[in-house]
């Protein structure tokens, strides 16, 4: 098992830590035992399929596929949209960025925005985009604690203030803004709008329902997100649980929600509480929860 250093980012809306990453400008590098000091790319490379797994390790190769982070939100984020894998290559030769929140606090009132509450055109976009109407046609969804939102490439999405959310990515910064409130970023100046990008990348369509319906179990497994990149379940254990691993071909990344425990993967234990990442290599037969006094509630997020 491995355990990573985490990095602070302060933004302009409040600030994430970056608990796991493989992206390039900022590369998660292990913190203890005999790999400490490396990035986690350079981890991959030394263990490939033992720890991406065999066809993860063909389709990404030596870089990892994931980015996790958990946000706290104390201001609007930009309005923005993420880009497919075939649109982001063909553009501008990066990776897309599909991704899921997890809200783990949230306010009173507190509120996100994900999805279009009504339909427009690409022409009535670009209006709203430019008299600062956008948000009207956005819609918003009351949160709490435990809610989920799935966030597929093309959905328009901003989280808003008063939320800790864990954040569930591809590797990749593509980001595409649509809508900044006119405020200046961290450095005093105006942060660039994508308007055009955004405009052949949004989905402009309405669905029906854009949270993720789920029913929370105790010390039970809960499936919540499924896609191309990444598998998102939640545990919420008050009791010890192993889950077997063989047959899955794949790293896990923990995350803890809440609580505390004990990680035992075959002769090794790891301590993890809120706030927490440990990553558990494909080449693991099976994980051991172990939950501390006050119970212990993670992610565990697979490709």
């Amino acid at each position: 098992m491995y355990r990573l250093e985490p990095i602070l980012r302060p933004m302009v809306w409040g600030s994430e830590l970056w608990v796991l990453s493989g992206y390039p400008e900022r590369m998660s590098v292990v913190s203890d035992g005999p790999c400490k000091g490396m990035t986690i790319n350079e981890l991959v490379a030394k263990e490939k399929e033992r720890l991406l797994g065999c066809e993860n390790y063909r389709r990404f190769g030596d870089e990892f596929p994931l980015l996790v982070k958990f946000l706290d939100v104390h201001a609007p984020l930009s309005i923005q949209v993420h880009p497919s894998e075939e649109f982001a290559q063909k553009r501008q030769g990066l990776h897309g960025k599909t991704e899921m929140w997890y809200v783990i606090r949230a306010e009173k009132d507190a509120e996100l925005m994900a999805g279009f509450a009504q339909e427009i055109t690409p022409e009535e976009y670009e209006s709203k985009v430019h008299d600062g109407t956008i948000t009207d046609v956005i819609a918003r969804h009351r949160i709490q604690a435990g809610d989920v939102f799935f966030i597929p490439t093309g959905r328009v999405h901003a989280l808003l203030p008063g939320s800790y959310i864990a954040e569930i990515q591809q590797t990749s910064d593509s980001t595409y803004r649509i809508w900044d409130y006119n405020r200046p970023g961290l450095d005093g100046k105006l942060r660039p709008l994508h308007t055009e990008l955004a405009k052949e990348a949004l989905d402009y369509r309405v669905y029906p329902e854009y949270r993720t319906q789920y029913e929370p179990r105790k010390d039970s497994e809960v499936p919540l997100v499924s896609c191309d990149y990444f598998t998102t379940s939640v545990l919420d254990l008050d009791a010890p649980f192993t889950r077997d691993l063989r047959g899955l071909d794949s790293f896990v990344i923990v995350m803890c929600l809440e609580g505390s425990g004990t990680l035992r993967c075959g002769s090794e234990t790891t301590e993890i509480a809120a706030d927490g990442c440990v990553l558990v290599p494909a080449c693991a037969e099976e994980i051991e929860f172990v939950p501390g006094p006050g119970g212990l509630k993670m992610l565990l997020s697979h490709n």
